[in-house]
């Protein structure tokens, strides 16, 4: 069974993004870009929430082509353009795209059957509306956090609307520049 996978970055007191979806506050740097160019080399699916596909779809088709892409932004350009995209949006239902899936009506069921064929990973990034609806389905199973040194105080939480206990089992931890500190978690079932 393919493995859904959550990567994210997330305040030290549990948001994902400000009130008004703001990430000025993540902090990022080469390290953290290869250590996630491990995770894409193990998924062949992305999972997106229509407002993250949206920003993703805004830059990272062509952020290879560049006058001064990174190594990191070839990668992944590379890596976003010969996946599987899968959409959770209850606006962008009729669209047709090549590689994309948008998925508007019972994503839970859909996930569920996706896990299930063969393939390799499903990798989510951000995308806290997808994030939360995976979460109350129990379908998350490993969590990839990436915890920034900064308190925001309100904004949208990682954690929302579980209506049981989720165990989880520490990986692995790994410390970055800047303060941010990668924790690794499996679910525990």
């Amino acid at each position: 069974m393919r493995k859904l996978i959550i990567s994210l970055h997330v305040s030290l007191d549990g948001f994902v993004a400000g009130p008004k979806g703001e990430m000025d506050w993540i902090k990022l740097d080469e390290e953290m870009f290869d250590m996630v160019a491990r995770l894409t080399d193990e998924a062949d699916t992305a999972l997106y929430s229509r407002v993250t596909y949206e920003m993703m779809e805004n830059y990272w088709p062509n952020a290879a082509n560049l006058l001064n892409a990174s190594k990191h932004d070839i990668e992944h350009s590379n890596w976003y353009n010969r996946v599987e995209k899968v959409i959770l949006s209850k606006t962008m239902k009729d669209i047709k795209k090549d590689k994309t899936a948008f998925i508007s009506d019972d994503a839970a069921a859909f996930i569920k059957k996706l896990k299930e064929q063969p393939g390799k990973n499903i990798l989510v990034f951000g995308s806290p509306g997808a994030v939360h609806v995976l979460m109350e389905n129990y379908l998350i199973d490993e969590y990839w956090l990436f915890v920034n040194p900064v308190i925001l105080g309100e904004g949208i939480p990682l954690f929302t609307r579980l209506s049981k206990r989720s165990s989880l089992t520490l990986v692995t931890s790994k410390a970055f520049a800047y303060g941010v500190v990668a924790l690794h978690y499996k679910v525990s079932r």
